[in-house]
């Protein structure tokens, strides 16, 4: 298990439980205050400080432990961030742990989503070292439910985008669709290989076709929910591996292209997280899945290929290949008219160049829509940024011999020109989100590891539920 599933309990508090105490540099001196003298004179020889991310025990008359003070730093303890216990829950002996009454409840609720993924570990091919087993209780048994649906939809994007193409390809994605319809009473259909041309998804079809027999790309579509219900549609960029095709790319450029399927994981995760949380929406899942290989049967640059809406596109490069194969499902999700309509992609690297590894870019055409995802991003401390789609770029996809290009001219503006591109494929009266995602760890912090990574997955969720009223 990623993450263990007993990390996290609503049992109450046992005289063994040890009570976690968050401090701040300008209340330690009241706390241990309310100490008794040697255990005072302990913690102030052990030299802490309050210092974020650092403990002290105290221990009891038989040598036990029965408190651990945590540092926060600051004077305030965050109300909203789950990364502030996070910090610290990876460091803590063996045992059973709650919150001191005194401490804020959004503040514990917050910290139990980061005390469960710093105990999140990819273990597939190396057996993990973590033994200690640690437990935090005293949690209402919504919140804990809730927390746990929440952390399991994170844990499945980085076990999706950690996991190697070789074991994640078009097939095995399909394999992961298909398990979690199973577990959630959804139906689930996908379109194979040649039959995508049968079916008029001619751009996912032509990204695709260079990939060996067994790793054919294909579009998977999984449906959930009452009909009667507000309708909403997920699309996911799942390129289980690209290699930039003709236009290939560098060893350094092509080393993590595992997780360009990472559009394709939130989308899923997102998904679950929702079947798993019982919202009373009508969902569809779109998910176009292909590897963007090379071989006789390569699209080339030059080429100009058909879409499902109709209009052509002429290849400027290979590599731009997720917007391809998001434009045929994107047709195919406005052909319902959706509420709401979100997709996720780790679409550009000029998103990065701009914002970063840790901020999505968004685009949306609905303002009523922005403003739900900034609420929620702020309330979760998950953070998106709004980009522009900036009509003025639009001549910039423009093709002498074609409806459209594949990519900018010109190489400025790159994630922009791509949402652009995207939002021919979307009807107008279709309020739409574009989340362009890194999907990774560059660097390990506390409850995140060097690794895949969930961005944007709780702001939606809870955007979502905001929008439509849920």
């Amino acid at each position: 298990m990623p993450i263990p599933a007993n990390c996290l309990s609503s049992a109450k508090a046992k005289d063994s439980t040890i009570t976690l105490i968050p401090v701040g540099k300008n209340s330690l001196e009241d706390t241990l205050q309310k100490l008794g003298e040697t255990q005072r004179a302990w913690i102030v020889a052990s030299g802490f400080e309050a210092r974020q991310g650092t403990y002290a025990a105290i221990t009891g008359a038989s040598g036990e432990i029965t408190k651990i003070l945590i540092g926060i730093g600051g004077t305030t303890l965050p109300t909203n961030s789950p990364w502030w216990l996070a910090l610290v829950a990876g460091k803590l002996p063996a045992g059973d742990f709650v919150f001191d009454t005194e401490v804020d409840t959004g503040s514990v609720e917050a910290g139990a989503l980061g005390w469960c993924m710093a105990h999140y570990v990819f273990d597939r091919y190396k057996k993990s070292t973590q033994t200690k087993k640690r437990r935090l209780v005293g949690l209402s048994k919504t919140a804990c439910m809730q927390i746990k649906h929440t952390a399991s939809a994170m844990a499945k994007v980085r076990d999706l985008v950690n996991t190697p193409a070789e074991d994640m390809g078009p097939s095995d994605l399909q394999d992961a669709v298909e398990a979690v319809a199973e577990s959630y009473g959804a139906t689930s259909e996908t379109i194979v290989g040649d039959d995508l041309l049968d079916h008029n998804f001619p751009a996912i079809h032509a990204v695709g076709r260079a990939a060996e027999t067994g790793r054919e790309p294909r579009l998977i579509d999984l449906r959930w929910g009452p009909q009667d219900a507000p309708s909403l549609t997920l699309v996911g960029k799942g390129v289980c591996f690209d290699s930039g095709g003709l236009d290939i790319k560098s060893s350094a450029g092509m080393r993590t292209m595992k997780k360009d399927m990472g559009g394709a994981a939130h989308a899923l995760a997102l998904a679950e997280l929702i079947m798993a949380s019982k919202l009373k929406v009508n969902l569809r899942l779109l998910i176009s899945a292909v590897e963007n290989s090379i071989s006789a049967s390569s699209y080339r640059p030059g080429d100009i290929i058909n879409t499902r809406k109709g209009l052509t596109v002429e290849i400027g490069n290979t590599d731009a290949e997720g917007r391809l194969v998001l434009c045929d499902a994107i047709a195919l999700a406005c052909e319902e008219a959706p509420d709401l309509l979100i997709d996720f992609a780790t679409l550009t690297g000029a998103a990065r160049v701009a914002l970063g590894a840790d901020l999505p870019a968004t685009f949306t055409n609905c303002d009523k829509v922005w403003d739900a995802l900034e609420n929620s991003a702020a309330t979760t401390q998950d953070p998106l940024w709004r980009m522009p789609l900036w009509s003025g770029y639009d001549k910039e996809i423009s093709s002498p011999i074609a409806d459209l290009s594949n990519v900018g001219d010109g190489g400025q503006a790159g994630a922009i020109t791509a949402a652009l591109y995207l939002q021919h494929f979307v009807e107008p009266t279709v309020p739409w989100v574009h989340v362009d995602v890194f999907a990774w760890n560059k660097k390990p912090r506390a409850g995140r590891p060097v690794g895949g990574e969930a961005q944007g997955l709780r702001a939606s969720f809870d955007a979502i539920k905001a929008y439509l009223s849920l």
